[in-house]
C-alpha cells in the first residue's frame, strides 16, 4: 500500500541547499515548512523559491507551508553552543535582547513584568526547561529552575495566553504574509490562535485564490474556542509543544485525539507537530517511543505528521524524512479504515437539511464502495478541492486521485491525506472531464485498463455525482 499520511519537513540551515531539498523530496517530503521565527524574510523567500525549483526538477509536487512567528515571546540568544540551566538554581529575568546565560535571561518583550505573576510556571522552548516565578520587582523577576536542560538560540518564553498583551496576527506577521502571498505560497500557519476572529483578521482571499489558512492549536483558549476556529480556518495544526506547556501533560494526548477527530469530521486537514522524532536531531535512529508516537498520530487519523528541528538543524534531514515515511506507511497498513469511516458518518450524517448533506452522502458512499469493492482508485474532480478534501476525511483504503484545473488547488492538495494531486486542463462537459481524468491517470501509471474506479464530481455547488467506471 502506498503511504497515505503526508509528511511535512521544516527547511532550515541543515536542509536549505538544493541537494538536501532534493534528497528530502526523494525520501518522501510532501510539504516543505518554512518557519519565520528565525532568520530574515529574504532568506525565507529564498528557501521557498528553491523548494519550487527542486520540486519542478524532481517532477513531484511539493506544497509550501509558511509558519508565521505570531506574538511568540522569545529570549535573547543563549548562543549556538547552548547554556545548561540546572535544576533548583535561581536566575534573574529582565526585559532585553542582548544576552542570556545561566544566571540572567533577557526576554524581548516590553510588557514582560506586567504579564507574568508570582507562582507562574514558565516554559522555555517546547518545554525542555520549566521555571517558577518567585519574585517580581520594577526591573527584574527572580525564578527557580524546576526542570533543567541545555538551551540553544532564542527559545520561546511561554507567558500564559490569557495574560499575553499582544494578539495574533501581529503587524510583522502581516508584512511577512503579504510577501509570501505575492510569491504564491500554498498554505500559511497562524501562530498562537485563541479564537476564530484572529483567523478572520488575516483577511486573505478564500482558497484556492488565497493560501489555506492553518490555525495552530497551542493554547487553552484555542481548545475552548475550537468550533469557532474550525469554522474560520481551512486547516489545523496540533502544536503539541506549546499546547503541552499550557495544559496538563496527561491531557495532551487526549486533546490531540479530540482535535484531530473534530477537524477531520469537518473536512479540514490536520497536522500533528512537535518532537515527533526529536532524538534524530543528532541520532541516526529514533527511540521506540518516538516511532510509536508517529504511528499513534496516524491511528488518530491525522492528515500529516511534521518534522521541525529534526530536518531544520538535524544531522540527517533526508534520512529522518525516510524514517518517518516508513513508520507512517506501516501504520497506514494497520489503520482501521472501516471503523474510522463509521465514526465520521456518525458525527457528520445527522442533519439532512444541512448545506453539506449531499456532499456528505456522496463522499460517504464513495468511501463505502471503495472499501467493499476493492476499487483501484477514487477519482475526485474539483476546482476548489472541496470534493477531494470531503472524500479524504472518510479515510478510504483506496487511494484518491484529486484532479483540478486550478494550479493553486493542486498545490494545496499536497497536504490532504491519501491524495495524489493532478493538474487537469479540461473545462468542458462532465463527460469530457471524466475522460481526461481517466486518461491522465493511465498515463501517470495510476490505472490500467480493466480497473474499476469511483468518480466523484459536482454538477452543481455540491458533490452530487458518484459513478463506478471500468477503465478502458
Amino acid at each position: 500500500m502506498p503511504r497515505r499520511t503526508k509528511i511535512i519537513a521544516t527547511i532550515g540551515p541543515a536542509s536549505e541547499s538544493p541537494e538536501q531539498m532534493r534528497a528530502m523530496v526523494d525520501a518522501g517530503m510532501d510539504v516543505a515548512r518554512i518557519g519565520l521565527a528565525h532568520g530574515t524574510l529574504e532568506e525565507a523567500l529564498g528557501r521557498m523559491r528553491r523548494v519550487r525549483q527542486v520540486s519542478k526538477e524532481a517532477n513531484r509536487r511539493v506544497g509550501v507551508l509558511v509558519d508565521l512567528p505570531g506574538p511568540k515571546v522569545r529570549t535573547a540568544s543563549f548562543g549556538s553552543e547552548g547554556v545548561e540551566l540546572l535544576p533548583n538554581t535561581e536566575l534573574q529575568i529582565e526585559v532585553g535582547n542582548s544576552l542570556s546565560n545561566a544566571t540572567l535571561i533577557q526576554v524581548d518583550y516590553e510588557h514582560l513584568l506586567n504579564d507574568i505573576a508570582v507562582g507562574d510556571h514558565v516554559a522555555l522552548g517546547d518545554g525542555q526547561v520549566l521555571l517558577e516565578i518567585r519574585d517580581i520587582d520594577s526591573t527584574q523577576a527572580t525564578a527557580r529552575v524546576l526542570n533543567g536542560d541545555v538551551i540553544h538560540g532564542r527559545p520561546g518564553f511561554r507567558i500564559p495566553s490569557d495574560r499575553l498583551s499582544i494578539s495574533t496576527p501581529t503587524p510583522e506577521d502581516m508584512r511577512c504574509l503579504a510577501a509570501f502571498v505575492e510569491e504564491g505560497v500554498d498554505m500559511v500557519a497562524i501562530s498562537f490562535v485563541r479564537n476564530g476572529d484572529e483567523i478572520r483578521r488575516v483577511q486573505l482571499d478564500p482558497h484556492p485564490d488565497g493560501p489555506l489558512i492553518i490555525a495552530k492549536i497551542e493554547t487553552q483558549a484555542a481548545i475552548a474556542n475550537l468550533d469557532d476556529i474550525i469554522e474560520a480556518s481551512s486547516g489545523i495544526m496540533v502544536a503539541r509543544g506549546d499546547l503541552g506547556t499550557e495544559c496538563l501533560i496527561e491531557e495532551t494526548p487526549h486533546l490531540q485525539k479530540r482535535i484531530i477527530r473534530e477537524c477531520i469530521a469537518g473536512g479540514l486537514p490536520v497536522i500533528t507537530a512537535t518532537q515527533m522524532l526529536d532524538s534524530m536531531v543528532q541520532a541516526s535512529t529514533p527511540t521506540r517511543a518516538e516511532a510509536s508516537d508517529v504511528a499513534n498520530a496516524v491511528f488518530d487519523g491525522t492528515s500529516a505528521v511534521m518534522l521541525s528541528a529534526e530536518t531544520a538543524i538535524g544531522a540527517h534531514p533526508a534520512h529522518t524524512v525516510a524514517t518517518m515515511a516508513r513508520i507512517a506507511q506501516r501504520a497506514d497498513e494497520e489503520f482501521d479504515y472501516v471503523r474510522w469511516a463509521e465514526n465520521i458518518r456518525a458525527i457528520r450524517m445527522t442533519d439532512a437539511d444541512a448545506p453539506s448533506s449531499v456532499t456528505d452522502a456522496m463522499t460517504s458512499s464513495g468511501a463505502a464502495a471503495a472499501n467493499e469493492l476493492n476499487l483501484a482508485a477514487i477519482i475526485c474532480i474539483s476546482a476548489s478541492g472541496f470534493t477531494v478534501r470531503s472524500m479524504a476525511r472518510f479515510r478510504p483504503k483506496t487511494g484518491i486521485l484529486g484532479f483540478s484545473v486550478c494550479e493553486r488547488t493542486v498545490q494545496q492538495l499536497t497536504l490532504s491525506w491519501g491524495v495524489t494531486p493532478i493538474l487537469a486542463s479540461n473545462l468542458g462537459s462532465y463527460e469530457s472531464r471524466v475522460a481526461e481524468a481517466l486518461s491522465l491517470a493511465k498515463d501517470a501509471g495510476h490505472l490500467v485498463p480493466g480497473d474499476l474506479v469511483a468518480v466523484l464530481a459536482g454538477m452543481t455547488e455540491a458533490t452530487d455525482v458518484l459513478r463506478l467506471v471500468r477503465v478502458s
